[in-house]
C-alpha cells in the first residue's frame, strides 16, 4: 500500500507536464482534463490511504504538497498560454507566489517547531479544491469550446485566488505572532 500511496504523489508530479505537452504537442484537451482530473482526485486518495493504512512517510508528506504546486504550475501555464489573457496570469501569478509564500512559511515553522501554526487548514483544503475544479472548468471548456464555461472557469478561479489570499494572510499571521 505504501508503494500505491506514494505513486499517487508521483502521478500528480508527472500529470503537470503530460498535460502540458498534451495539449501543446498534441491538441488532446479532452485527454488533458481526464488525467488532470484523475490527478486532483488522487490527491484526495493519497493522504487518507496513508493515514487509513499507516503508511505515511516523510518523504510522502514532503512530496505532496509538492505534486499539488506542480501540477497546479504547469495546469495554470497551460491556462494562460491558450488564453493569452493578462488577467488570468494575473490571477494565477499571485497564486503561485502565495503557494512560495506558504511553502517558506512552512520550512520556517519546521525549523523553529512552530508546525501547528502552518498545518493544512479547511480553508486551504477548499482553496485546492477550488483550483482544481476552475482548472478543470477550463480544460472542460478548451474541449468543447465553450465560452460560458471558459467564464465561468475563470469566476471561479479568481474565487479561489481570494481564498489563497485569506489562507496565506491567516498563516502568515499566526507565524509572526509566535
Amino acid at each position: 500500500m505504501k508503494q500505491f500511496v506514494m505513486f499517487l504523489t508521483l502521478f500528480r508530479i508527472f500529470a503537470g507536464p503530460c498535460i502540458f505537452f498534451l495539449v501543446f504537442v498534441s491538441d488532446a484537451n479532452l485527454l488533458a482534463l481526464l488525467i488532470f482530473i484523475v490527478a486532483s482526485v488522487s490527491d484526495f486518495f493519497d493522504g487518507k490511504l496513508a493515514r487509513n493504512f499507516n503508511v505515511e512517510s516523510s518523504l510522502g508528506a514532503i512530496l505532496d504538497p509538492i505534486a499539488d504546486k506542480i501540477l497546479v504550475l504547469f495546469a495554470l501555464l497551460t491556462i494562460i498560454l491558450i488564453t493569452k489573457d493578462p488577467f488570468l496570469g494575473a490571477i494565477s501569478a499571485v497564486i503561485l507566489a502565495r503557494e512560495f509564500w506558504v511553502s517558506a512559511l512552512r520550512e520556517h515553522s519546521a525549523q523553529h517547531s512552530l508546525s501547528e501554526a502552518t498545518k493544512v487548514t479547511f480553508l486551504a483544503k477548499t482553496k485546492t479544491a477550488a483550483q482544481f475544479i476552475a482548472i478543470a472548468m477550463f480544460f472542460l471548456g478548451f474541449s468543447i469550446d465553450n465560452a460560458l464555461i471558459i467564464f465561468l472557469a475563470s469566476f471561479m478561479l479568481f474565487l479561489s485566488l481570494l481564498i489563497a489570499l485569506k489562507t496565506a494572510i491567516e498563516y502568515s499571521i499566526k507565524i509572526f505572532k509566535q
